[in-house]
Parts: C-alpha cells; structure tokens; sequence
C-alpha cells in the first residue's frame, strides 16, 4: 500500500512536472501546439518561440526547457506557510504568512533564470493578494471580493488536499477558506473543489471515478453543472487525442473567457453562479481518459492547449495523489528539477511530516470535542 509520503511526493511532484510541459505551450490552441512541434507535444520541448526574452506574449519569460511556472512557485510557497503554522490554514494564514513569503522571500525563478521575489513573477490576479492584504488592509476572508475570477486559487490548493488526506469535505471547507484572501465565485469554489479531488485521491481505495464522484458531491452551482459535463463527455473517450475538441465544447457553455484565450470577451472572469473556471473541469475529464496513466493525462493536458500549464498542474496532482511518485516518468521530473533548480520532492516530505502532526492535533480536538458533548447532551 502506498505511504502518505509518497502519495505526497507523486502529487506534489505530479504538478511541477504537469505544470512544466504545460508552460512551454500555455496560451495556445491545439492546432498552434501541432503546427509549432510538428504533431502533439510529447515531453519537454522548448520555448514556443526562440527568441522569447523579446517575442511577444512571452516576453520576458523563458517558458519552456523544462522550467515550471507560478502554479509551483504558489503550490510551494503554501507549503512553507504549513511548514510554519503546522496546523490547519485560513484566510488569516493567507495575510500573515503567505503575504510576506511572496513579498520578502526570494526564490530561484525559472521563467527569469535568476533569483527574484516571488511577487516578481506571480500573476497580476495573484499580485491582488499582496495589494489587497498589505497594502488595503482589507478583511482576509473578504479580499479575494472584486479580483478577476480565474484559476488562481485553485492552481496551489494540493497542499491543503494533502494536509486534509482522505477527507474531502474537510479539505473543501479549508480551501475556501484560504481561497477566499484571493478569490471569490467560481475562482474560490474551484480551488475548494480541487483541494476536495486531492484528498479524495489519497484514500487507499481511490480510482479516477471516485475522485470525480467526490467532487460532484461537494462542487456548487455552475462548478458543478461543469464537471458533470465534461466528464459526461469524458466516459466516451479512451483518446485524449481523439477527446480534446469535444472537451472544449462540453466547457465552452460555462467558459466565460470565450474562444480567443489571449484575447478574453467582455463577459470574461466575472462572478457568476452559473459560470466555472475551464481548467479543473477540463483536468478532471483528462483524469478519467488517461484512467490514472500519468502521461497519458497530463499530455491530453499539454496538448488542450489554452490555460494548459494549470491544467496540467491539477491532473498531475491527481495521478500522481491516486498512484504515487512511481506514476511520474522519472525522466521528466529529473529534467525538470535540474531545469527549474528546484528539489521537487523536498517539500511533499515536508508536507507529510505537517498533515501527520496535524491529524494527531485533530484527534484530540476531536476527543475534547466528544467529552465536552457528552457532557452537555448526556447519555441517552
């Protein structure tokens, strides 16, 4: 039976490789991806354009080459905020911890092949947390109020999936917590339901189908009317290849970025109760097509295009949660590590050793909890 650790490693390192291979063609369309690599993309490959210091959209980011983006630089800097607090996280954690890693923590990045802040790098929808939360002073469980809705959030919520293994619901209600210092709508409602997908995927017995059964017992309003489609959708594919344009059009209903990534409609990243963000739908149906195969579903992922590096991120978690480190081609997470100057399984040990001290803190929580009913309610 696979241990919490390594359950922990292949989620953790599961995303830095997804997100990797995603970033190299992120922004892009299916049909752009084959045309620039001469077919699907099937491993690392290089920077979309040669000259990318200068090309425009990547400018100044060398994506690509193996490097991860922002989804691992969050998904790590969460982990360090539970290596300090060693308990269970809120929005409070997000003002008093995460902020000041993000603002006075330099980290080696990737994408600029130099040491930098962390808010150096991170999206302007990420960058909200620091403006909102240092610079406002706004209520941590408010601030995520009037941002963008987007994937933001949900991108780094594995570590409150692995601190909360083998509960789901638990895990949904700490990420929505947490998410709400960033985001709120379907933004903050996906990124509870993802952490929910990755503790679900830690249950010893768990399968792509039960992962997905979880989430649709806890997603709300349109997140899950949207998971419920695409994976509908999903169950008559064997071939993400074959799966990738009718995934689009099952989202495409609660997508409101429109058909144009890199140039969103008027409508786009707006609270709604009928709308959901496109990614962890999308991962969640790759999920079920590669059936647990680590590179069948990440590169379903890759090659979707669009927002493909959290994508790829999301369902590389899960493989990686449901099947462990094994599940991951250990020639891309070596390139990747080496590339990104990054040691990807440092902090899932790390992460490991909190959520242990963490369920043994529930326990007694719990224990106090029970005697002080039983002593209100009596026997009866």
């Amino acid at each position: 039976m696979l241990t919490l650790e390594d359950r922990a490693r292949g989620c953790l390192v599961g995303a830095a490789v997804g997100d990797a291979l995603g970033g190299a063609v992120e922004g892009w369309t299916t049909e752009q991806i084959a045309e620039r690599h001469g077919g699907p993309v099937q491993g690392i490959v290089a920077p979309f354009y040669e000259n990318w210091r200068t090309a425009r959209p990547i400018a100044p980011y060398h994506k690509g080459d193996g490097h991860v983006t922002d989804d691992t630089l969050m998904t790590h800097a969460l982990v360090r905020v539970y290596d300090r607090v060693r308990d269970h996280l809120d929005a409070y954690a997000v003002a008093d911890h995460l902020v000041p890693e993000l603002m006075g923590n330099p980290v080696w990045i990737p994408e600029f092949e130099a040491e930098a802040l962390p808010l150096q790098r991170i999206f302007l929808a990420e960058k909200w947390i620091v403006a909102r939360l240092h610079y406002g002073h706004v209520d941590p469980r408010e601030a995520g109020v009037g941002n963008i809705v987007n994937c933001g959030a949900a991108m780094y919520m594995a570590p409150v999936g692995i601190v909360n293994a083998g509960n789901p619901r638990r895990a949904y209600a700490e990420a929505i917590d947490v998410a709400g210092a960033h985001q709120s709508s379907y933004g903050r409602e996906a990124a509870g339901v993802f952490a929910a997908a990755v503790a679900s995927a830690f249950t010893p017995r768990a399968t792509v189908r039960t992962v997905v059964e979880d989430c649709l017992v806890l997603a709300k309003d349109g997140t899950r009317t949207a998971i419920e489609a695409v994976c509908e959708t999903a169950e008559k594919y064997s071939d993400w290849e074959d799966a990738l344009p009718a995934l689009r059009a099952a989202v495409e209903p609660f997508d409101t970025v429109g058909p144009e990534y890199r140039k969103p409609s008027l409508g786009a990243r707006r609270p709604s109760r009928l709308h959901a963000i496109e990614e962890l739908p999308v991962a969640l149906g790759l999920l079920l097509i590669g059936d647990g195969d680590y590179r069948k579903t990440v590169l379903g992922s890759v090659n979707y295009g669009r927002d493909c590096d959290s994508i790829a991120t999301m369902s590389g978690a899960l493989v990686g949660a449901l099947h462990g480190n094994a599940a991951i081609p250990a020639e891309w997470s070596r390139e990747v590590a080496t590339a990104s100057r990054l040691n990807l399984e440092t902090p899932a040990a790390t992460l490991a050793q909190v959520a242990r001290e963490v369920f043994l803190r529930d326990v007694e929580r719990r224990k106090a909890h029970e005697a002080a009913f039983g002593a209100i309610a009596g026997a009866r």
